[in-house]
């Protein structure tokens, strides 16, 4: 079982501290996770996993995926869940509310490529976030 590092042992664990890491159920969203909870063993990070879901769903699905990966890996994660009302709010703006709100030094995102305009490569909520936070974003594939 790995352990947690309580005091950061490199330079690298001044910078990214705290790690918001949104999750959408998707394999990429985990694999996202999965980075989030390699910096969490190397570097002490704590790690946050957000699931932002729309007032009319069910979190409890998501958030047992979320527990099960996380058990794996024997990592403690700080899991969060955030509804949101559609006609008037995002999932990009949830997320970005969270990272001023919660402090964080850095978002892992997981990017599928999904949206409307095909010459975009990467989601409209991956490219939100990271035009609009003022931290840094890893994006994940």
């Amino acid at each position: 079982m790995a352990e947690y590092i309580p005091e950061p042992t490199y330079r690298i664990s001044y910078l990214f501290r705290r790690i918001l890491v949104p999750i959408d159920g998707s394999e990429i969203s985990l694999r996202a996770l999965d980075v989030a909870l390699d910096f969490a063993q190397r570097y002490g990070s704590k790690v946050t996993a957000l699931y932002v879901y729309n007032s009319k769903e069910d979190p409890e699905r998501v958030r047992k995926a979320i527990e099960q990966h996380v058990q794996r890996r024997g990592v403690r994660v700080n899991i969060k869940l955030r509804s949101y009302e559609p006609s008037t709010s995002s999932i990009a703006n949830e997320i970005i509310s969270e990272i001023i709100e919660g402090g964080y030094d850095l978002v892992v995102l997981g990017a599928r490529g999904n949206t409307a305009n095909e010459d975009l490569i990467i989601g409209s909520v991956a490219l939100s976030v990271v035009v609009n936070s003022a931290i840094s974003v890893m994006i994940v594939r």
